[in-house]
């Protein structure tokens, strides 16, 4: 078994090995085009995020300065947007769903490390973080390895999430914790109790 399998099922791998840098050179490269580009010209630089990401979705943006390990490891549903300063250190999968909303300086960490220094020297692991559909994820939030969120979630500003959210809640702090869930009530609200004064707020009318 190669570095790099070992590194995607989640066992303690050498991330110098096999290919590894190399990989992460190239990710290197393209995020320095993706972060020198034209800020005007979004044309070039969905160009050169589809090339680092592979992907096959059509309707997303992620704001430079961005950066990530490999690029390869990103999986984004549509309508992805993620602003300024989004760090992605994908040494595992990171799976994020459809119409998701990333704020700025948002840290995303699949890696990890041994806790004793000794073995922590060589080795190193990383384990998949999953994001679901219609998710919106505050600025400054850090998003630790092996971590689910639940599609319809809020992740508040400056929160660390080290455990599981799940669906349609409200989490926030550090560590995260649910604060309440989201219900029909807050359809009407734009910021806390504060109602819309337009009639097409909402995606579909019944």
């Amino acid at each position: 078994m190669t570095q790099k399998e070992r590194m995607l099922k989640g066992l303690p791998y050498d991330s110098f090995a096999d290919g590894l840098p190399e990989d992460r050179k190239r990710a290197k490269i393209l995020c320095k085009k993706i972060n020198e580009a034209n800020e005007y010209d979004t044309e070039a630089t969905c160009a050169v995020l589809h090339e680092l990401l592979g992907a096959h979705k059509e309707h997303y943006y992620i704001e430079p300065p961005f950066r990530c390990d490999y690029g390869y490891n990103i999986k984004i549903g549509e309508n992805l947007y993620a602003n300024y300063n989004l760090s992605v250190l994908d040494c595992a999968e990171v799976v994020i769903g459809d119409n998701v909303l990333i704020g700025p300086n948002v840290c995303i960490s699949t890696a990890g490390h041994p806790i004793h220094p000794a073995s922590r020297y060589k080795y190193e692991y990383a384990m998949e973080i999953t994001i679901g559909d219609r998710v919106w994820i505050g600025a400054n939030v850090v998003i630790n390895p092996g971590v689910h969120i639940g599609s319809g979630s809020v992740i508040g500003s400056g929160s660390v999430v080290t455990k599981d959210i799940p669906e349609n809640v409200i989490a926030v702090g550090n560590p995260c914790r649910v604060l309440r869930e989201i219900t029909d009530e807050d359809k009407d609200c734009y910021y806390k109790d504060r109602k819309f004064d337009v009639d097409d707020y909402l995606e579909s009318k019944s």
